[in-house]
């Protein structure tokens, strides 16, 4: 009897042992200099205190306390920032070569085991990087894949950025690849076809119930020089049909992104009430004040556009050159009107060995400071994102998403593609 009872007893206290919450790592960071993401301007000889994955204080450093048994990290010679975001990606791209079958051997050929394992070496490299949260949109034909490799790198299954995703996207018959095949062949599409309101209501849904964080939405399809040298685009969903997808969308708390170049497409996609613009690469006068107004989020992506042009004497050399021409006056156009820009990349059209910090260079060069880029892939993308408060910031509170680099950022952009150092939610990923 005496036995039984101390054998439950034993039980007992090992149970009540068992459930003694465990106490947070406490991490100290000693910052050089300090870029928040939202003040203008930066501070020096900070200290930055992580309890668990968020953090506690940031504090001068000559009246900080370092908890007992924290582990303190000296960054004491670099400037130190939030984790970037990059709200344009595309982790099942590749930048896939044309001269190996280009993006249509990316779906015939390639096993959905091959794209998630490539997906995963993507996401691997943004966070490397110090890109510590992607909204990704679209898998390119690889369904929802996305929602899978997020769910493993939120399991610890793989090391990645924090994943917001868009899953399939949405365009009309006519509007998407796979193209250019026998017409009695029913070719697989690179992203779901929807015709109608209906139909497009019930894409959003399917998408919305099974995880998408944003919907995508193409509201123009492919571009050409039009015949008084202009750029050209062809539009797909009608004005009724993107509604029906923003009224859905919006009805579950979430937001639509709307890939659109120019015109007709472009027009719709702001007539129908979409959140951000992607690419939006010839805004007239009438769509920067629309924008405006309704307070449209602009991703432009400028670097892609710089990449893989045709020979200048064929018609596609000479769109290509055209895209970028005007998409550089549309940049500064929005700039200068306060259009709110946010960092996004394309990557995945641009191969993901090529660094993402690239567009903060073309950015700069193109007359936005680059205090203000930085803002872009930080506090800015948060607010988009709805994380106000949570990412892209160094702040009591913010989740614990921290990079350095060497250099100053702010004399020298560059230097935003030499990171050295990142925590994402409060763990050392690279650096000390």
């Amino acid at each position: 009897m005496k036995t039984i009872s101390y054998v439950v007893f034993l039980a007992f206290v090992l149970n009540a042992v068992a459930q003694v919450p465990t106490a947070p790592t406490v991490t100290v960071i000693r910052a050089g200099t300090l870029i928040d993401g939202k003040s203008d301007k930066p501070r020096h000889d900070q200290v930055i205190v992580i309890r668990g994955n968020r953090i506690e204080s940031i504090s001068d450093a000559g009246s900080a306390k370092t908890p007992v048994g924290a582990t303190v990290i000296d960054l004491s010679q670099q400037t130190v920032l939030p984790g970037l975001i990059d709200s344009h990606t595309h982790i099942f791209l590749q930048g896939e070569d044309p001269a190996k079958g280009g993006y249509d051997a990316n779906i015939l050929n390639a096993p959905l085991a091959l794209r998630a394992a490539r997906a995963t070496v993507a996401a691997r490299r943004a966070l490397e990087q110090g890109f510590t949260t992607l909204r990704d949109v679209e898998t390119e034909g690889a369904g929802y894949g996305d929602v899978g490799i997020k769910q493993a790198i939120n399991m610890g299954y793989i090391p990645g950025p924090r994943l917001i995703v868009s899953t399939r996207a949405i365009s009309s018959t006519g509007g998407y690849n796979l193209e250019g095949y026998a017409p009695e062949l029913e070719m697989p599409k690179g992203a779901q076809i929807a015709d109608g309101p209906v139909e497009a209501r019930k894409a959003a849904r399917e998408q919305l119930d099974h995880g998408a964080d944003w919907i995508k939405v193409y509201m123009t399809h492919r571009s050409w020089v039009g015949k008084n040298g202009e750029l050209v685009a062809q539009p797909t969903f009608t004005v009724e049909e993107l509604r029906a997808i923003v009224d859905e969308t919006h009805g579950w708390g979430k937001k639509v992104a709307c890939h659109a170049y120019v015109g007709i497409g472009l027009q719709r996609a702001l007539d129908g009430g979409c959140d951000s613009i992607e690419h939006g690469l010839d805004l007239d006068d009438a769509a920067i004040a629309q924008m405006l107004k309704q307070g449209t989020w602009y991703v432009p992506t400028l670097s892609v556009y710089y990449t893989d042009w045709a020979p200048p004497d064929t018609p596609d050399g000479k769109r290509d050159r055209l895209r970028a021409s005007v998409h550089e006056v549309s940049f500064k156009k929005a700039l200068k009107s306060g259009v709110k820009i946010v960092f996004g990349t394309d990557m995945g059209g641009i191969p993901w060995t090529e660094p993402i910090a690239q567009e903060f260079y073309r950015m700069v060069e193109f007359g936005m400071q680059p205090m203000d880029a930085i803002q872009s892939a930080t506090s800015r993308a948060a607010v988009m994102l709805d994380r106000e408060g949570e990412i892209g910031v160094l702040a009591p509170g913010a989740l614990a998403d921290i990079i350095a680099v060497p250099g100053d950022p702010l004399k020298d952009i560059k230097q935003l593609g030499n990171v050295q150092f990142v925590i994402k939610d409060g763990q050392v990923f690279r650096g000390r």
